[in-house]
């Protein structure tokens, strides 16, 4: 007993000096410069930034996307495998923005800023849930966040109703902002603007409406009534409100500066991207890309688009790198591996919206001329270069001279409605080039258009050689942790199989 009385005692003292200890050590190590309470603000910030801010591992996970939107073939160390149409697991990792977005709730009740936060709170919801559904179908919506009350293991909800949630958030996040102040802890160029930020969410909902063009009759979602709506409303992204997004600098470097290494310094700009542009005599080839150095080499100038020849992404990996090793390929313009403050991250824009307000005007959704609502978009897109070096540009900087007289040629518009249709996907294709792949995959899902080119002696998709695939496979954390649910989802969806060309409910 007197044995474990000291040992029982010894354990107090020691509890009562390292106690003692800890209070000193936390006092000694405060961070005079730093919040040590956690505030509306801070969490804002994390918000924003877990969705506008890339979230890929390294610069090889960027050019990843890329590849598999078909703007650039690899060169580098390994073969990319999204660029022979492999799509792997999606990621249900952004679903833990939700926690955050409930403690910044609650600690702006009150405030004269909660309407703010409560527009940013179902916009960044609206957003988050946007990109996940549109990788894999039906997902958890309507029960996630629910961990706090016991609640583990979300159901799925069918796409249309998850559809029907984001325009409904997009909805309520008008409303709020509409009664908003200028918010803290928002990190974009929008800083803080309720305004701002209330156009945006319009627009991404037009975004959002377009990428449901094929179920334009389905009553539950009233697409074309709800695009209506809002762009009667006029309350969307003007000229001068700016994109929504983040701006790189020598603090927040773009994910490729610095990298000129084996993983990214032998990267090569589509023959897709580059024919197109040639085609449409568009500047913005100089700006994407390097010229040949075989072909500066027989005499040709920088300056003429000669010299630029593209990868054919479907090509062997072995051919793809013979022919890079003797300079035969235009690599990726060397201002994305040498400029910290590059192109800046752009995520919802003036100029994409006018492109779908173009196309919601042939399609008969709105009243309206098609024709300016396609030059307005495209002018703006093309003017993001006007401020990028112009020694990056090759002898051919674009000028507001060279916008203005752009639209002659392949890129007049045209007189047929599908060649019109035809231009305004090109040009939304276009405009993502290493700002938003994923995007510009899912479009061409549901356009068609440009057409990927597909090598079945390449292909990795192994079910269909002939095929790109439509979908990424379910996350395998859900079998280990929700599998009855996923099994429900995928019975309900794809015949209980989990298979990337399977097509989810927004594409039948």
């Amino acid at each position: 007993m007197k044995k474990i009385f000291k040992k029982t005692g010894s354990v107090i003292l020691l509890s009562a000096i390292f106690l003692a200890s800890c209070n000193k050590f936390d006092t000694i190590n405060t961070n005079p410069n730093a919040t040590e309470k956690v505030n509306a603000s801070l969490l804002a910030t994390k918000i924003i930034l877990q969705n506008l801010k890339f979230q890929g591992r390294d610069a090889k996970a960027f050019l990843s996307d890329n590849g598999l939107a078909k703007y650039i073939a690899y060169g580098n160390e390994t073969m990319l495998s999204s660029q022979y149409n492999y799509l792997g697991s999606a990621d249900f990792t952004p679903m833990t923005i939700i926690p955050n977005i409930n403690s910044m709730l609650g600690y702006a009740k009150g405030s004269s800023m909660e309407s703010s936060y409560q527009g940013l709170a179902k916009f960044s919801e609206a957003f988050m849930f946007y990109y996940l559904t549109m990788e894999v179908g039906d997902i958890p919506f309507s029960e996630t966040g629910l961990g706090g009350t016991g609640d583990i293991k979300p159901k799925y909800d069918s796409q249309e109703d998850v559809f029907k949630g984001i325009l409904d958030d997009l909805k309520e996040a008008d409303a709020f902002f509409a009664k908003g102040v200028k918010f803290d802890g928002d990190p974009t160029p929008y800083n803080g603007d309720p305004d701002k930020w209330r156009r945006a969410s319009n627009s991404f909902a037009l975004k959002v409406l377009m990428s449901l063009s094929n179920k334009a009759g389905d009553a539950n979602l009233n697409v074309k009534g709800r695009f209506a709506d809002i762009f009667n409303a006029g309350e969307i992204l003007q000229p001068n409100t700016g994109f929504l997004g983040l701006v790189y600098s020598s603090t927040n470097p773009h994910p490729l500066s610095g990298t000129n290494d084996l993983f990214t310094s032998r990267t090569i700009v589509s023959h897709l991207v580059l024919g197109n542009l040639k085609d449409l005599n568009d500047r913005r080839l100089f700006y994407f890309a390097d010229p040949a150095k075989s072909l500066i080499a027989q005499g040709l100038q920088e300056s003429d688009t000669a010299a630029y020849a593209g990868a054919y992404v479907g090509d062997d990996y072995n051919t793809i790198t013979a022919y890079l090793i003797a300079d035969k390929y235009s690599l990726l313009n060397s201002r994305y591996l040498k400029v910290q403050a590059g192109d800046p991250r752009i995520m919802v824009s003036y100029g994409e919206q006018q492109l779908i307000v173009a196309e919601a005007s042939i399609l008969g959704w709105i009243n309206g001329d098609a024709e300016s609502y396609y030059e307005s978009g495209v002018k703006a897109v093309l003017a993001r270069y006007i401020s990028v070096d112009p020694s990056f540009a090759h002898g051919n900087p674009i000028s507001q001279s060279y916008i203005d007289n752009y639209f002659v040629g392949e890129a007049a518009f045209k007189t047929d409605q599908n060649e019109q249709l035809q231009q305004i996907w090109l040009q939304r294709y276009l405009l993502n080039f290493m700002q938003d792949p994923i995007s510009a995959f899912f479009e061409q899902r549901r356009t068609g258009y440009p057409v990927f080119p597909i090598n079945p002696a390449t292909s990795l998709n192994v079910n269909d050689k002939n095929a790109v695939p439509v979908r990424w496979l379910y996350p395998t954390s859900e079998l280990n942790y929700n599998k009855q649910n996923l099994v429900d989802a995928l019975n309900r969806q794809y015949g209980g199989v989990d298979e990337i060309n399977n097509k989810m409910w927004l594409l039948k």
